[in-house]
C-alpha cells in the first residue's frame, strides 16, 4: 500500500471517511455504495460506529492501490 495514497486521504479527509466522503473520493453516488455494501460486492471494508458507516483510511488507500494495480495498461 502506498503511503502517498495513503498521506492524500488523511489530507483530504482525516482517518476515517464516512460514506458521503467514500462516495465523493470513489466517484459514486452513496446510494451506490450502499446497495454494494448490502449485497456483499463493495471493495472496501466499512463498518459501523453507532449508527453511522465509516471505512479507515488505510483500506481506501489499499483498495485504490489495488485497483491500479489491476487496471490494464493496454487501454
Amino acid at each position: 500500500m502506498s503511503l502517498l495514497t495513503q498521506a492524500y486521504i488523511v489530507e483530504k479527509y482525516g482517518l476515517r471517511l464516512t460514506i458521503e466522503q467514500l462516495a465523493e473520493a470513489l466517484g459514486l453516488a452513496k446510494n451506490t455504495i450502499y446497495n454494494q455494501i448490502a449485497n456483499g460486492s463493495f471493495g472496501v471494508k466499512t463498518y459501523l460506529d453507532g449508527k453511522q458507516r465509516w471505512t479507515d483510511y488505510r483500506d481506501l488507500a489499499a483498495y485504490l492501490d489495488a485497483v491500479r494495480g489491476s487496471a490494464d495498461s493496454r487501454a
